[in-house]
């Protein structure tokens, strides 16, 4: 077999990813003495790599006498495509060091491509310099990878500036900017580029669309991706349908994402894996965890991600049970779980109060699968030691763990300690929180009932004047309806609706039922120095409260209110929907920031535990 055919079908097994085939002639050429060229050591290492056998690549690299710049460029794209960018850099310095090679334009990109994957920015600069001046710096392609780089490390500033130089712009360097710029939010920019592009196919759309959905411009992406399909662009490529499923499961509005998955029906995609997870993760998002599970038992592969998403949405709606049983399915299929599959787990235990098996998930994740817990981890068991009332065990956590806490973290604990009237932790925590100056302004409210609670009037002040001077206004609270096409939106407070009246009267007659039924309202969560009745009357006008009264005065009788809230719904409300929904006989569906609560027949599945 002469050398050029050997390197032909060497070629062909790369293109092919047929590696048994690649192998035999590997052997082919130990066995009958064929001198390794470097022709074909260097198509054995891309053979190699391209198949995905990265030892076998290393090995047939180690062992060549004499390397050139193709023999590097290849075995650092055999790192890269598996994963191992971090390999690439650290082989990089051998190239001169003991080969006494100069880096050539492939194996530039090669470098900037690794320092892009790991967000190494500090790296890229250092190869850009190098690039610079090098006898390669006006390469084109290698421009390319250097804007794709910075557009993916946050900086599509400097990305611009190199794009602006490429004598000769692609698709690539067109789409990584556009892409670049639209995930770090700057939204104009990123259409403004888009415009400017003088052809406009499927990939350029799928970068500005992706990226804006990633950044959480939901209804921009919306918008666009109408104006997209108006202009008969086929979509040849599903990647934008999953992502603009995943602009509806943010938005949380059903209906746009039961549009989209009519779109998916349509052109055929339902059996495309990565929409199908996203269609799982919108539905449960949406509040529809029997349509996510519909759309999860019907799929015909599952990976990791699909498995996770149903983990993590049963979680959501608090059927611990289920996740944990999805998850003993998940194993016996031989996958194993990732780090997101374990905060769902934790997130599931933290919903129902399952405290010890909180602990063995977070304990079976470092000891079974070798992970180390990342700061939501953490942030997961903390959340149930705190609502399960083990908060010495909580309050150690939160002082040993290997991540700083933040705010959020100490007024999570903070109002665990208020609910379980823990009044020596609650007040060291509070003084450390205030230590920590705090910008959310409902942590000032937390910390003012606190110590009004221990009647320590001093620190009530001081939390006070603090307010005032540092003009603290709480986060509105708001809750979303949709009904059929229309949807609407409340403000806590809101007293200029046009259908207030209606929604006042309403509200009225059910809170007159409501105490003669045995309702006392809770108004733990209202400022202390307030007036009983001022107190109540706080309460009455919560967001939550006007959407479910506009929705039982305006939507189809019988139907199921579906309410978005962009705050935790507070002890009150939730005692208040629990009548309302026994007293109307109708579903009531609340995503606060925290969960999903199914409020139905006077009980809630959350089961009081939020």
């Amino acid at each position: 077999m002469c050398y050029t055919h050997l390197v032909y079908q060497l070629q062909a097994c790369a293109r092919h990813q047929t590696p048994h085939i690649g192998k035999k002639l590997h052997c082919h050429i130990i066995k009958t003495g064929i001198d390794l060229c470097r022709s074909i050591s260097n198509n054995l290492i891309n053979m190699y790599g391209k198949c995905g056998l990265i030892r076998d690549c290393l090995n047939v690299f180690n062992l060549l006498p004499h390397r050139d710049p193709v023999s590097w460029a290849s075995i650092l794209t055999a790192n890269n495509q598996a994963n191992l960018p971090h390999l690439t850099l650290s082989m990089f310095p051998a190239m001169f060091k003991q080969d006494g090679l100069q880096p050539d334009h492939y194996v530039f990109a090669c470098l900037v491509k690794a320092c892009a994957i790991l967000g190494a920015i500090k790296q890229g600069k250092q190869v850009h310099a190098s690039f610079i001046v090098s006898p390669v710096s006006d390469d084109d392609v290698v421009k390319s990878s250097l804007v794709d780089m910075y557009a993916k490390c946050g900086l599509p500033d400097i990305g611009h500036v190199v794009f602006d130089s490429i004598s000769s712009k692609n698709t690539i360097s067109w789409t990584a900017l556009i892409s670049g710029y639209a995930q770090s939010g700057r939204k104009l920019d990123a259409i403004q580029l888009f415009q400017k592009k003088p052809t406009k196919n499927l990939l350029s759309w799928t970068a500005l669309i992706s990226g804006l959905v990633q950044s959480g411009h939901w209804v921009d992406s919306f918008y666009l991706f109408m104006e997209m399909q108006s202009t008969g662009i086929d979509i040849v490529d599903p990647f934008i349908l999953s992502s603009i499923i995943g602009a509806s499961a943010n938005l949380a509005v059903l209906g746009l994402g039961k549009q989209i998955h009519c779109v998916v029906i349509l052109l055929g995609y339902e059996s495309s894996l990565f929409v199908s997870n996203a269609l799982v993760d919108m539905y449960a998002k949406c509040s529809n965890i029997l349509a996510a599970n519909k759309i999860f038992g019907e799929m015909f592969q599952r990976d990791i991600v699909s498995w996770t998403s149903m983990i993590v949405g049963t979680a959501q709606h608090g059927l611990a049970e289920e996740a944990f049983s999805l998850y003993d399915q998940m194993l016996s299929t031989g996958l194993k779980p990732n780090e997101v599959t374990f905060v769902g787990l934790i997130y599931a235990c933290s919903h129902v109060g399952l405290v010890s098996k909180g602990r063995y998930f977070f304990n079976s994740m470092i000891k079974d699968y070798g992970m180390s817990p990342s700061l939501q981890h953490y942030t997961c068991l903390l959340d149930l030691l705190s609502r399960s009332g083990h908060l010495e065990e909580a309050e150690n956590l939160i002082k040993t763990m290997p991540f700083k806490p933040d705010e959020a973290t100490w007024a999570a604990l903070l109002s665990a300690c208020n609910h379980h009237r823990n009044t020596d932790i609650g007040i060291r925590v509070a003084d450390h929180l205030l230590s920590l100056t705090p910008e959310d302004p409902s942590t000032y409210i937390l910390l003012s009932n606190t110590y009004a609670s221990a009647a320590m009037w001093e620190s009530v002040s001081k939390v006070r004047r603090l307010m005032a001077d540092m003009e603290v206004r709480r986060e509105p609270g708001y809750s979303c309806i949709v009904l059929g096409k229309e949807s609407q939106l409340f403000l806590a407070g809101e007293t200029c609706h046009p259908e207030k009246d209606e929604i006042f009267g309403l509200l009225k007659e059910l809170d007159a039922e409501m105490k003669r039924r045995g309702y006392i309202p809770d108004t733990s969560s209202v400022l202390h120095d307030l007036e009983q009745q001022e107190k109540e009357r706080h309460l009455f006008w919560h967001s939550e409260r006007l959407a479910v009264a506009y929705g039982l005065l305006k939507g189809i009788p019988g139907t199921v209110l579906h309410i978005v809230k962009n705050l935790r719904v507070c002890g009150d409300c939730h005692t208040v929907l629990k009548f309302i929904s026994m007293i109307v006989k109708r579903e009531i569906v609340v995503r606060d920031a925290n969960r999903y609560h199914h409020f139905k027949d006077g009980k809630c599945s959350c089961n009081n535990f939020w």
